[in-house]
């Protein structure tokens, strides 16, 4: 689970910003086992961007204000509705293809299950009804289908460029209510959240951001004064109740899902319909309670602690090791090391500080694997 800052009387909790029959879902604290390698460690097949991005122009001209922004994203960004009326749920999505593919989160879609309804909404167009193309938990992305062309997609913004100080817009339908704009900051990069539970937990190192974010906001874009999408929001941070004794609202703490890994993932999921995440072939021991993550060091359900042939046995990664950092990261506990190597893609290679059961430390480079969503 994400820790925000200690408080002296109370923390926030993290929850998917989804409006699911009114209500906010809360989230499970608890990580269930993940394993960290493909049943074949074989490396992911490239796959040809399918979505708009940086350096492709905005829509209209942008004049650097949040008014020009706002009535150039506008009538990209969808009311996303589950059920009739949107009685199962409700949340925001975006135009990422002319040709009738929207972007938006997993957990927005989720509650549909198999051939439920789902009604997109775009300004001044008739409600048009989608189906699912793709939907990845892991990531918390999905991407729906509509039977309509010449639709305006919003392109994606260069993640690296992305500052901490800089001002970004957050469009979507918070409470059901759509088109609505709220302005901001980037607060924070790489803030990691853990959001979900059992098989449906989302690990992303999160933008975050103070631009008011409710239920409703999940899947809508997060924007710069250019019109390029910066994230995906996903997810806020909420005190356990509010004076009025329910959920309480937005207190300047959203979380996106960064540009670079929303394209990535929606550009496998039109393409294949599934999306790979990156793994090193390892079983983690979640009840760690240490320093960093620790391979274990006895076999999972018949499988090793290290996957013979995977990427972390031929760098040399032994049962019972200790993950102190990644890249220079430092590895907190072991649903961090799970957010910090979900920010990476299928075949980054990655450079890892560990410490062996003799309390010798050293360092060791592999190449991360694929596994399929």
């Amino acid at each position: 689970m994400h820790r925000p800052a200690r408080s002296r009387r109370t923390s926030p909790a993290i929850v998917l910003a989804a409006l699911v029959a009114g209500l906010v879902g809360g989230l499970g604290g608890g990580v269930l086992a993940h394993q960290l390698q493909p049943d074949q460690p074989d490396a992911a097949a490239p796959v040809t961007p399918a979505v708009q991005r940086d350096p492709v122009p905005a829509p209209v001209d942008v004049d650097g204000t949040v008014t020009g922004l706002s009535r150039a994203v506008l009538p990209s960004v969808a009311l996303i509705s589950l059920g009739d009326d949107g009685q199962d749920g409700q949340g925001s999505g975006f135009v990422v293809r002319a040709d009738g593919y929207l972007l938006t989160n997993h957990h927005v879609v989720a509650p549909a299950g198999d051939g439920g309804e789902i009604t997109v909404d775009l300004p001044g167009q008739e409600s048009l009804p989608a189906e699912v193309v793709g939907s990845d938990p892991v990531y918390d992305i999905a991407v729906l289908k509509v039977d309509r062309d010449g639709l305006t997609p919003l392109p994606f913004a260069d993640s690296e460029a992305v500052q901490v100080g800089q001002t970004v817009v957050a469009v979507g339908a918070p409470l059901g209510l759509d088109s609505t704009v709220t302005s901001g900051i980037v607060s924070a990069l790489d803030r990691p959240v853990v959001a979900g539970g059992d098989e449906e937990t989302s690990y992303i190192n999160a933008i975050q951001t103070d631009a008011a974010i409710n239920p409703g906001n999940s899947g809508g874009p997060l924007l710069d004064l250019g019109g390029h999408v910066v994230g995906v929001n996903s997810a806020i941070a909420q005190l356990p109740t509010s004076t009025f004794g329910g959920p309480a609202g937005s207190i300047g703490l959203g979380f996106a899902i960064p540009a670079e890994q929303a394209e990535r993932t929606a550009t496998q999921l039109i393409e294949t319909g599934r999306s790979e995440h990156p793994v090193m072939g390892v079983h983690i021991d979640l009840q760690h309670t240490g320093e960093g993550a620790q391979v274990m060091t006895e076999a999972r359900l018949g499988s090793p602690p290290v996957v013979p042939g995977g990427p972390a046995e031929q760098a040399g990664v032994r049962p019972g090791d200790l993950i102190l950092q990644v890249d220079g990261t430092t590895v907190r506990d072991p649903q961090h090391l799970l957010v910090v190597l979900r920010s990476y893609a299928v075949g980054d290679t990655v450079t890892m500080r560990l410490r062996g059961t003799d309390g010798d430390e050293r360092t060791v480079t592999l190449t991360l694997a694929g596994s399929g969503g």
